[in-house]
C-alpha cells in the first residue's frame, strides 16, 4: 500500500526548522505485514526530543529514516502468527520490541531486550529488515523512474510513527481500552512509560521520600505526575523555564528552581533538608546530571534517563560514591514492562491521579511538523501531537 510518512534523509539542519525543512513530507510503500507483525493506522503522534536529537545528529541513526516513535492508532492488518489481536484494535506503540527469550527478557526486563536493541540501532524490525520504500524514484526527485532500484527507509526504533501508517512487530504494541483518545494515549507510549517507570520502577519512591526532577519536559514533568502519584515529599522541580515551572507548580504539591540561579543545587538541597532521597535527571545533559549529583542526599539515588550525545562523559568523584553509598542508575524506558504499566497508568490517569493530559501543548497536521519541532527545540512545547483523521 501507499502512505505518506515524513522522512529524515540528512542531519545537522540549520534552523528554523520550518525554513529548512529537515523531513519531508513523501509518498511510501509500505510492504503488508509479515510474520508476527501489525498494520496499524497512525491516528496520534507526539514529538519528542529522543526524534530531535535524530535530527540535529546528537542520536546518529542510519539514513534515510522515517522517524516517530511515540503513537497511538487502530490495527488494519495482521500478519501470519498474530491471533491476540483482531482488526479494530486499538493499540499505543512501544519503542523497544522485546523478543521474550534473551537474557534481559527471561529476567523481566523487556526494556533491555537485547534483539530488539540491535534491531533498534540498524534501523529494522524485530524481524529484520524494513517493510517501507520507495519504489522507482529518484532519491531527489518525484518523477516516475522505473530503472531504479527501490530506495530503503529506515525504522525509526522499530515504530516509524510519522507516518499515516506503519508495518511494526507484534512486540511493539500494547491493546488499549478504545474509550482513551488517541492523542492522549500516544503520550502512555513514551513520555509516561518513561518519566513515571523511573520513579516507580527504577528508582521505586516510595511515600514520603523526597524527590526532585531536574529538565522539565515531557519525560520530566510525566516525572512530576509519577512522583505526585507515588507520594513523595518534597517533590521538587528545576528546570530553566518559567512557564515550565509553573505548569510543574499547577500540577500539585510542587516545590520549584529555576536552574539558571546560581545557588540552585543549594537552593534544592534546602528544601530537601540537606539533599533528596531521589534525584532524576531528565534534560540529556551532563551539565544537569552533574547538578542532579550534587542535589541528591548521603546515601541517596540519582537517575538518568535524559540521553545527551554518545560521547558525553561525567566525571564522578569516587570517595563520595563509596562513603556516601550514593548510587547512579540509568533508566530506559522506565524499566517497563510495557503490557503491565501501560494499562496501570492509563487506570491512574482515569482516576485522576495522572492528569496525563496536562502534558499536551499543541496538535499539529504531518505537513506541519517541521515548524512544530522548532517549537520543541526552543523549549515552547512539552508535548505537540501529530494528528491524523480519526
Amino acid at each position: 500500500m501507499m502512505t505518506r510518512a515524513a522522512i529524515l534523509r540528512t542531519v545537522g539542519a540549520t534552523r528554523p526548522y520550518a525554513d529548512s525543512r529537515p523531513l519531508s513530507i513523501e509518498t511510501v510503500t509500505l510492504d503488508p505485514p509479515g510474520r508476527d507483525e501489525v498494520l496499524v493506522a497512525i491516528k496520534a503522534a507526539g514529538l519528542c526530543h529522543s526524534d530531535l536529537s535524530v535530527i540535529n545528529g546528537d542520536r546518529p541513526r542510519p539514513l534515510p529514516m522515517a522517524l516517530g516513535h511515540e503513537a497511538a492508532g487502530v490495527v488494519e492488518a495482521l500478519g501470519d502468527g498474530v491471533t491476540d489481536l483482531a482488526i479494530g484494535d486499538h493499540v499505543v506503540m512501544v519503542f523497544m520490541p522485546s523478543c521474550g527469550h534473551c537474557n534481559p527478557c527471561a529476567e523481566g526486563r523487556p526494556a533491555l531486550c537485547e534483539p530488539g536493541a540491535a534491531a533498534n540501532g540498524k534501523g529494522e524490525l524485530l524481524g529484520g529488515g524494513q517493510r517501507m520504500h520507495i519504489h522507482g524514484h529518484s532519491a531527489m526527485d518525484t518523477m516516475d523512474r522505473s530503472d531504479i532500484p527501490a530506495e530503503i527507509i529506515h525504522h525509526h526504533l522499530g515504530c516509524s510513527a510519522f507516518a499515516e501508517h506503519a508495518v511494526v512487530s507484534r512486540r511493539s504494541l500494547v491493546k488499549i481500552d478504545p474509550a482513551l483518545p488517541f492523542e492522549q494515549a500516544a503520550l502512555f507510549g513514551c513520555a509516561v512509560l518513561t518519566g513515571v517507570g523511573a520513579v516507580v520502577n527504577t528508582a521505586g519512591v516510595r511515600a514520603g521520600q523526597s524527590a526532585v526532577v531536574v529538565g522539565l519536559g515531557g519525560v520530566g514533568l510525566a516525572s512530576v505526575l509519577g512522583a505526585l502519584a507515588s507520594g513523595a515529599s518534597p517533590v521538587v522541580a528545576v528546570d530553566l523555564s518559567e512557564d515550565k515551572l509553573a505548569l510543574a507548580r499547577s500540577l500539585g504539591a510542587v516545590q520549584t528552581v529555576n536552574a539558571a540561579d546560581a545557588d540552585a543545587v543549594e537552593q534544592v538541597r534546602a528544601l530537601t533538608h540537606g539533599g533528596a532521597d531521589y534525584v532524576f535527571e531528565m534534560a540529556g545533559s551532563v551539565r544537569a546530571l552533574d547538578s542532579a549529583w550534587r542535589m541528591t542526599r548521603r546515601g541517596g539515588t540519582t537517575v538518568t534517563a535524559g540521553l545527551p550525545p554518545p560521547d558525553a562523559a561525567l566525571a564522578v568523584n569516587v570517595v563520595s560514591l563509596v562513603a556516601e553509598e550514593r548510587t547512579l542508575k540509568g533508566s530506559y524506558i522506565g524499566t517497563c514492562v510495557p503490557a503491565r504499566d501501560i494499562p496501570r497508568y492509563v487506570a491512574l490517569f482515569r482516576e485522576g491521579r495522572l492528569p496525563v493530559d496536562r502534558l499536551m501543548t499543541g496538535r499539529v497536521a504531518l505537513d506541519d511538523i517541521n515548524a512544530a519541532f522548532d517549537r520543541l527545540a526552543d523549549g515552547q512545547a512539552v508535548r505537540t501531537v501529530v494528528t491524523f483523521d480519526a
